[in-house]
């Protein structure tokens, strides 16, 4: 009997133990938002949207504007400098650089380079350059802004790009296959495998990443071969941003930020 009550609770504990942990994050705040897009926060505390193709800086003392109606739709933003913030209309093949008080310090249309670019993913890379995918040729570039030059660093893609990100250093991108990429400043490109599906994504290192499927949250790391769900109040969502170990969640009532330690 004592045999038998032994290898009861030693499956017990296997079963408990195998199971997926689940991570908690601590809810720090909600900041009720009424608007298109929120794109996440700086390190100096203010948060970035848009609403009605109006691109928003907001914080405690004032909310600063940046419209620019003749360029159409802003489809991308870039907020790792806040002092040279990058603004992506795809539909004029243009990129505004905006300064900490959302002044336009320049206004870069690709379409007039004598090198044929059409831009489809951009972001802002180390050195005064932009990563550009040039969609001509299906490879990535590196653009000086201050110089007007440009060069190809990549070999073509063979999948087009589901998802991308960037830091100065590396640009991410998942193809529609899933299949997970970095390429480095110098144009060396690694294969970090296949992801889960996802419905989006945010990509917080070269080895973890978090995604949504069907409105749930899963911290996976491709490295160790795990998923771990993290637990949230809210049941739908429209998005959401992680950045420094604040996770953000955008809903059509506002934003609710939660403080989350990815292990």
């Amino acid at each position: 009997m004592k045999k038998v009550m032994l290898l009861l609770f030693i499956a017990s504990f296997s079963v408990i133990f195998g199971q997926d942990q689940k991570l908690t994050p601590f809810k720090i705040d909600f900041i009720r938002f009424d608007g298109d897009a929120f794109l996440g926060y700086d390190s100096f505390g203010s948060y970035y949207t848009i609403k009605n193709n109006v691109f928003s800086k907001i914080n405690m003392r004032d909310t600063l504007e940046y419209k620019n109606i003749s360029l159409g739709k802003i489809i991308k933003v870039d907020l790792q400098n806040p002092l040279k913030i990058v603004l992506f209309y795809e539909n004029f093949n243009t990129v505004i650089i905006l300064d900490n008080q959302l002044n336009e310090t320049q206004k870069i249309n690709f379409s007039e380079s004598i090198i044929p670019i059409v831009v489809s993913a951009i972001g802002i890379a180390s050195q005064n350059q932009l990563w550009i995918y040039n969609s001509m040729n299906q490879q990535l570039g590196l653009y000086d802004y201050l110089n007007n030059d440009y060069k190809t660093i990549s070999v073509p893609f063979t999948e087009s790009i589901r998802n991308y990100s960037s830091d100065f250093n590396v640009f991410h991108w998942v193809d529609n296959k899933n299949n997970w990429y970095v390429c480095d400043i110098f144009g060396k490109i690694k294969s970090k495998g296949i992801i889960p599906d996802f419905d989006s994504i945010v990509i917080i290192n070269e080895s973890q990443l978090i995604y949504s499927k069907d409105a749930v949250l899963i911290l996976y790391d491709l490295e160790k071969g795990k998923k771990t769900e993290i637990e949230i109040s809210e049941k739908t969502f429209k998005k959401f941003y992680y950045k420094d170990q604040i996770l953000s969640i955008f809903t059509s009532a506002g934003i609710t930020n939660y403080k989350i330690t990815i292990p």
